[in-house]
This record gives C-alpha cells, structure tokens and sequence, in this order.
C-alpha cells in the first residue's frame, strides 16, 4: 500500500499559521470564508466553501490532478483521482463531507474529502484526499477547506478525524500524533506523521487499529 494522503497539495504559508480564516456566514451546507492576507492577484479576498453538488465531480478531477501532478512527469492521472471517484461510489462516502472550495466567481478551486473509517468497530473519519488548484495555493484556500470539513464533521456527532500528513502543517488544526490517543496506525512506520484530531463526541474507550475504507487499498 503506497499512501501519501491526505497531504495538502502545496506547502502551507506562515500567513496560515498566524491566522484563521474568518467565516462570515454559515447555514448546513456551506459557509462564506475570507482568507487572511487579503485577496490574490485575479481573485476576490473571499471563498465559499460548500458541498459537492452534481456538477462539480469534473472541476474535482481536474484539481485534484493539477494538484498533486509530479512535476516534470507527463502521464496518466496520479491516484488520487481514482480514488475519489472510487470512495464516491463506495459505502465510506458521506455526502456532508465532500467539501469544495467556490471563488466568487463560480470557480471551484479547492476540494476536501472526509469519508467512513473505523478505529477497531467505532466509526470515524479518515481525512483525504485534499487539493487546491495550483494557481490557488498559498492562500487560505487549503487552511478554509480544513476547518469547514472539521466543524462539519463535528457537527454530524462523529467522534475523531484521523489523518497521514506532515505534523508541522495539521498541528495548527490540532491533530496530534494517533498514538497518544491509544490509536494504531495500519502501517507502523507511518508514525509519527499518523494523526488524530478529536471532536467534541470523542471519548477515550476509542482505541485500537485505524481502518481505511476499502479503495484506499488500492492506491
């Protein structure tokens, strides 16, 4: 299994750790975030950040695979792709938690997936993949998707988040290394960048083995 998820596309800004995004308004299914530091050349200081809906699966495709594209490396789409296609038809799929990113202009820019994992038989979240548009990086975009699809996840009573990212950028959302919540990775040496984010639901008789959903397997 080849795992490098759900990394953020593009290394984080210091302007990510030094301030949240502020979130204007919010009613369910989506939220206004102005990102810090003003907006981009070409782009307005705010972006919506809302559900998948039916015309969005081909704007995710096209994201996910600029996003996480090698560079210098011409060939077929990374896996990533596959893979939200895949966990879209599975049962782990949890509609509330495709979250995509909406400049004002319509333009979707970003996306967030959390979906069905199991920490032994307690269902949880597993986190990933997450992508923005390259032309987007390094501006709120990936710090605005985090904490919707965490306040979302809070929201519908699931316990914890877990994810396999660098420690250095998902501290600042507050994931901790797994293993100080008696919660084992499904590969050892993936320690210490395994990490739980725990919800308002958590209690501490969660404990044992992390389990993806099954497409996860083939990656």
């Amino acid at each position: 299994m080849r795992f490098r998820y759900p990394r953020l596309s593009c290394p984080a800004l210091p302007a990510d750790v030094q301030s949240r995004p502020e979130v204007s308004s919010g009613a369910g299914r989506s939220a206004v975030i102005r990102l810090p530091g003003g907006p981009a050349p070409g782009q307005g200081g705010a972006v919506l950040i809302r559900r998948e809906g039916p015309a969005d699966a081909g704007a995710i495709r096209a994201i996910t695979a600029a996003a996480f594209a090698r560079r210098g490396t011409p060939g077929p789409a990374p896996p990533e792709v596959r893979l939200i296609d895949e966990l879209r038809e599975s049962e782990a799929w949890i509609p509330a938690l495709s979250l995509v990113a909406v400049e004002p202009d319509g333009e979707v820019t970003g996306h967030v997936l959390g979906t069905r994992g199991h920490v032994g038989d307690v269902p949880v979240l597993a986190l990933g993949p997450v992508a923005v548009r390259p032309g987007r990086q390094r501006a709120g975009v990936g710090s605005a998707l985090m904490h919707a699809v965490l306040g979302a996840g809070d929201a519908l009573g699931e316990p914890l988040v877990a994810l396999l990212g660098d420690p250095s950028y998902y501290r600042r959302f507050g994931f901790r290394p797994s293993l100080e919540y008696a919660i084992v990775p499904p590969v050892a040496s993936w320690q210490p960048h395994f990490q739980v984010r725990l919800l308002a639901a958590y209690q501490s008789s969660v404990r044992g083995t992390f389990r993806y959903a099954e497409p996860f397997d083939r990656v």
